[in-house]
């Protein structure tokens, strides 16, 4: 039997879970060479990822979210998480309690699919709010905390 710890779990939770979580949970996964355990929901979720937010990240980095969907927090709960980490207010307001006690993290992005303007504009809210993700993931991944279960 191994002494090697467990790999982290960590779960992004937004309410539609059709742009920000599922982006963050895209890049999370590809900027942690897969080492950690990633998943994505929302309390809300949609019928699909919005299709700027597939854009963003195919245009901007190249990734794709093959076999991702949005799905509902309710499966997640009875889960142990490492980490869970709320990327919309209301989110962050209804998240539910899950067990083994992770720490919850609130990262407060505007939702890019409220955004106004042209199509252009439109697309620039989620290019933004993807580089915007990518920059705190990198920050996170580099604390010494998390750098030492990788």
């Amino acid at each position: 039997m191994s002494d090697a710890p467990q790999p982290l779990r960590v779960l992004f939770l937004c309410t539609g879970n059709s742009a920000r979580s599922q982006m963050a949970e895209a890049l999370l996964r590809h900027e942690s060479k897969g080492r950690i355990e990633v998943h994505s929901a929302g309390t809300e979720p949609q019928p699909e990822i919005h299709p700027m937010a597939l854009q963003a990240l195919s245009e901007l980095y190249r990734l794709e979210m093959t076999g991702q969907h949005p799905k509902s927090v309710e499966p997640f709960i009875g889960q142990p998480f490492d980490y869970v980490i709320t990327v919309c207010d209301r989110a962050a307001e209804t998240c539910p309690v899950f067990p083994g006690a992770p720490q919850r993290i609130h990262w407060g992005f505007p939702d890019p699919a409220a955004a106004d303007g042209s199509e252009d504009a439109r697309q620039r809210a989620f290019n933004r709010t993807a580089s915007e993700l990518l920059a705190r993931i990198r920050v996170w991944l580099s604390l010494p905390g998390i750098r030492s279960r990788l």
